[in-house]
This record gives C-alpha cells, structure tokens and sequence, in this order.
C-alpha cells in the first residue's frame, strides 16, 4: 500500500494505491488519524490505484469518517473504479461518504459546503 500526501488549499488529499486489506490497514489508519489530530479533518481520499479492499479498509473509513465529523470535517472519495464502488455499494457505505468521478471535485465539494 502506498499513500501519496498533498494539501490543496485546506484540504488533504490522500492517494492510495495498492491493497487496503488487514496487513495495512493499520498504517492508513495511524495516517488518517495523524492529520484528524493535527486539527485537519478535510480529507479527500482518492481511490483511482486502489486494487482491492477489504472490510478491515471499510472498517478504517468508517472510523476516520466518524471522527472528521466530530470536528466539523468530513472524507470524500474520489476516482472510485466500479469494483470498489460495488463493494461500497454492497456494504451501504455509499450512502454514509460523498463520491465524486474526480479528485478536482471532491476537493470543491468542500467549498460548496
């Protein structure tokens, strides 16, 4: 799994790449959680490299989207391919995160909000 990090305006963006199972699950986690405690709980995920993910990556999701919440922040996903959306879809996780095609769209759903 690798995670690419960049800020556009006073959002981060987090691409990941790979295999978001239980063998990493943990470091999207801590990385997730580092920036929510840094007081930055504007977060665009984009999925466009993901490859795979299991309900431990669900699981990760769900918790970091509760606690941006609590500060007022939120997650959205981005360049989701439909594999991954289907298992969104199957978990009803698409009607709990705000899915956008692009990642320049996410990150402007935050400025309409």
């Amino acid at each position: 799994m690798d995670i690419v990090e960049k800020k556009l305006g006073n959002v981060n963006v987090l691409s990941l790449s790979g295999r978001l199972d239980a063998y990493c699950a943990t470091d999207v986690e801590k990385k997730l959680d580092s920036l929510i405690e840094a007081g930055q709980p504007c977060l665009v995920i984009d999925l466009e490299k993901l490859e795979y993910i299991s309900s431990s990556g669900l699981r990760v999701f769900l918790a970091a989207l509760k606690k941006t919440r609590k500060q007022q922040g939120d997650i959205k996903l981005a360049c989701m391919k439909p594999f991954i959306k289907e298992v969104f879809d199957i978990a009803g996780f698409s009607q709990l995160f705000n899915i956008f095609d692009t990642q320049e769209a996410a990150v402007s759903g935050f400025s309409e909000a």
